[in-house]
């Protein structure tokens, strides 16, 4: 996917309109589902491709977010986690990764990775969008 400088915002703004339409309704529209994937994959791009693949034949500096959702912290094979992660017993869920994704110093101390600080709700919304795409969810 080609991004624009106008990509993000355009993205951002369809998704917060098909999410804000959906929750009206109670439940998302598939063109809302849509663009919250699509905004999703771009911020991966922006923010998360640098360290992790989403692709199985791409090797990359941390681990795989393949299948990251319903995985328990530590137990991708090949990769050398910290004994922080290792010995969290943390599942991957939205809870869970969204309190990562805000503070993964604060929330899991020792940690190897450094701090992402996407604190803000819609973002996170995007990237959780995206990676339950590479969860098969």
């Amino acid at each position: 996917m080609r991004v624009t400088k106008f990509a993000v915002p355009f993205m951002a703004l369809a998704a917060s309109l098909a999410f804000n339409v959906g929750a009206a309704n109670a439940e998302m529209t598939d063109a809302g589902k849509k663009a919250m994937r699509a905004a999703g994959e771009i911020m991966f791009e922006q923010r998360c491709r640098s360290c992790h693949a989403d692709d199985p034949a791409r090797k990359a500096y941390g681990p795989s977010l393949i299948g990251v959702l319903g995985r328990t912290a530590g137990t991708l094979e090949g990769f050398a986690y910290s004994d922080a992660m290792r010995n969290s017993g943390i599942v991957w869920n939205e809870n869970t990764l969204r309190a990562w994704m805000a503070d993964n110093d604060g929330f899991m101390p020792g940690t190897r990775m450094r701090h992402v600080g996407i604190d803000d709700r819609a973002e996170q919304d995007f990237l959780l969008a995206y990676l339950k795409t590479l969860s098969g969810n």
